[in-house]
């Protein structure tokens, strides 16, 4: 018969200090996986939602990003017409002629930033639903206005309204307008302006980065297959999603580096946990002998053990889950050696990495706990009962 789980929760409210300890050491190596898992989401998040399906970017071919491809007016004229190409209620094609380059803002230590600008049209706020403007307005055409995204200005003095920045060939001024809101999104992190201002400010009136448009329902790969084989344009077409999805490759060291420093914590808390239940067993030896006379078979000292040290480490694991959650008011940024800029997200501490770093205490209670349980079931009634 079954050892009384009530057993084990005695167990460990008698050894109270070595109780914590140990749990405290698998909260801190859950603690620092969620981080990382935390960390990651949040910048795929920030990806998976910056295009909608139906979205195509249009690039010069051999292009690895906006920055460095070059679309010209002309091209544009004649993508713009191709069949297949979304309409508004005004009969203009959903397509949008961008611009992007980068700029420094300076960060409150002193330290300057990379963030993308970027050159755009009323058609291109269309064609991203998930933005919206949440203070101020939106800049007016031909003006030295910009838009910055939310967490910049959330961030930096010198992004929020009424602040001006510098940047330009001309290094012009900006008067910072409006704040637009993408929700978990890239735009978050990026500077919106007048597409015709900053290709004039840049003396690329006619040479601009990239398309993107909205192609009807079913139409996408037949579009992509159709523009990528027009000798006039020597592009690539690609979904929108795609090319974010691609941009997460600069995130794999630090979930590399995030998840080997997790794993060392883990294997230290393994131990930790082993060592607890090994003296616990060592000073429950009469206990064990005299569960052994009361009939209770080698099985269910086996099992009460692993279940004394897993629900040590579920503990554990629910006070790491619990130390992460403020990372969802924190915002960070990655460098990018794609688009040589920086993607400012939020960290995403979700159920679904909170369940993952249960999964991860789980393991380090059961890992740490069977070998010391193996050996307590596997004491001579006799032996036992002497330690007393």
């Amino acid at each position: 018969m079954p050892i009384p789980f009530s057993y084990n929760v005695r167990n460990l409210a008698v050894r109270r200090v070595t109780t914590v300890m140990t749990a405290l050491g698998t909260a801190l190596s859950v603690a620092v996986l969620v981080s990382v898992l935390a960390l990651v989401q949040g910048l795929r998040t920030s990806f998976d939602v910056a295009g909608n399906p139906s979205d195509i970017l249009v690039m010069r071919h051999g292009s690895t990003s906006e920055l460095t491809s070059i679309i010209t007016r002309e091209n544009f004229q004649d993508i713009k017409t191709m069949p297949g190409i979304v309409k508004n209620a005004s009969g203009q094609p959903l397509a949008s002629l961008e611009l992007v380059t980068i700029i420094n803002l300076a960060s409150p230590g002193g330290e300057d930033m990379n963030v993308n600008v970027r050159g755009i049209t009323p058609i291109g706020y269309d064609l991203r639903e998930q933005v919206h403007l949440a203070q101020g307005r939106w800049f007016h055409t031909g003006t030295r206005e910009v838009v910055m995204g939310k967490s910049l200005a959330d961030r930096f003095p010198s992004a929020r309204i009424g602040q001006q920045v510098r940047f330009g060939r001309a290094n012009g001024v900006w008067t910072v307008v409006g704040v637009i809101d993408g929700g978990r999104s890239v735009f978050n992190g990026e500077v919106w302006v007048d597409l015709n201002q900053i290709s004039a400010d840049d003396q690329r009136a006619d040479y601009l980065s990239s398309v993107l448009l909205r192609a009807e329902p079913g139409r996408v790969e037949d579009l992509e297959r159709r523009l990528e084989k027009d000798p006039r344009f020597n592009v690539i077409a690609q979904p929108e999603q795609q090319y974010y999805a691609d941009q997460m490759k600069d995130a794999m060291p630090i979930q590399f580096m995030g998840m080997l420093v997790a794993i060392i914590m883990a294997v230290g808390s393994v131990f930790a946990a082993m060592n607890t239940m090994y003296a616990a067993v060592a000073r429950r030896s009469a206990e064990i002998g005299t569960l052994r006379v009361l009939g209770f078979s080698k099985s269910s000292i086996l099992f009460s053990f692993v279940l004394e040290s897993v629900f040590l480490a579920v503990m554990g694991g629910a006070v790491g889950c619990v130390l992460a959650l403020p990372l969802n008011y924190i915002s960070t940024d990655v460098g990018s050696f794609t688009t040589w800029s920086h993607f400012t997200f939020n960290f995403n501490v979700n159920p679904q990495v909170m369940v993952i770093g249960m999964i991860f205490a789980l393991f380090i209670g059961a890992a740490g706990g069977f070998l010391p349980a193996r050996n307590a079931a596997r004491r001579q009634i006799i032996a036992a009962l002497r330690a007393r």
